[in-house]
């Protein structure tokens, strides 16, 4: 799948990240927070996003909310 992928800073220096469809606007639950760009028009398959940004079942996520975020568990 193709997605925009953010970053936010979170304490103890760990950092989390926030993918949602290429070209979509970030969505309005998760827009009061600071988001960094860090790519656009990526391709993401759910192997890597839970390796390399620890989201779980990312294209599961998106289909189900319209965008996939870090897991707090992950960020421990």
């Amino acid at each position: 799948m193709r997605i925009d992928l953010y970053q936010r800073a979170e304490p103890e220096g760990h950092l989390s990240y926030l993918a949602v469809p290429e070209g979509k606007v970030i969505p309005e639950e998760v827009i009061n927070t600071e988001w960094a760009d860090v790519a656009r028009g990526m391709e993401l398959n759910d192997q890597q996003a839970n390796s390399t940004y620890a989201i779980d079942e990312a294209e599961q996520q998106i289909n189900n909310k319209g965008y996939a975020i870090t897991g707090l568990n992950k960020l421990a």
